[in-house]
């Protein structure tokens, strides 16, 4: 009996999926730091503050400083609120924070990477590809456009355009995942259909046309 003709797969939605790391795959765990910090009298987040001032924050995800620089930057910013010995145990444990991938992102997006092209679009620090390493993630991606090795970081256009071209993909044909409100905005503003990240449950939502 000749077996009946099989419909012809749909075209996939999208050439390709763009993906944030931080915060969507890799998540720090800040609870000695908050430890830290109601010990010393600050508020809790105080030393993130410190951290990610556009100050040092800048410089940081455009390769211009070493962990060890950030570090001592955090501390001579957090002596205006505590004393020195507590500042620098705070900027140590921040800059140094365990960190772990969410199993069921990561599941999702190697379930990508089987379908389409996919680009990791990070806001970096030049030791990025280390925790890739340090999270048996190097092989998650196609490939991985980290702002402190490209010099251009998000919401600039140039980035976008970076790792689309990179797999050959016009931006009205690429997803776009970031757990930040304004580089998702820069991602929409480019043609590019994004989702802005909250939960795996609406990653998958957003997956579902391309995963089925």
């Amino acid at each position: 009996m000749t077996p009946a003709p099989q419909p012809p797969l749909a075209p996939a939605p999208f050439d390709a999926v763009l993906c944030d790391f931080d915060g969507v795959i890799r998540h720090f765990d800040q609870s000695a730091v908050a430890v830290l910090e109601r010990s010393a009298g600050l508020a809790e987040g105080s030393t993130y503050a410190a951290a990610f001032a556009p100050e040092h924050a800048q410089p940081l995800i455009l390769g211009r400083l070493t962990r060890a620089e950030w570090t001592d930057r955090i501390a001579v910013s957090l002596t205006v609120h505590t004393p020195g010995p507590t500042a620098r145990a705070l900027a140590a444990a921040f800059t140094t924070t365990p960190v772990h991938a969410d199993p069921d992102v990561v599941a999702l997006l190697r379930e990508v990477r089987r379908r389409v092209p996919l680009v990791l679009v990070t806001n970096g620090t030049p030791w990025t590809d280390q925790g890739l390493t340090d999270l048996a993630l190097t092989d998650l991606a196609h490939h991985v456009v980290n702002s402190a090795r490209l010099g251009i970081a998000k919401p600039d256009p140039g980035i976008y355009h970076h790792a689309a071209t990179l797999v050959g993909a016009a931006p009205d044909r690429c997803l776009f995942i970031d757990d930040s409100p304004k580089n998702v905005t820069a991602a929409t503003a480019l043609g590019m259909t994004a989702h802005h990240y909250r939960t795996p449950a609406g990653l998958a939502t957003a997956l579902a046309p391309l995963l089925g």
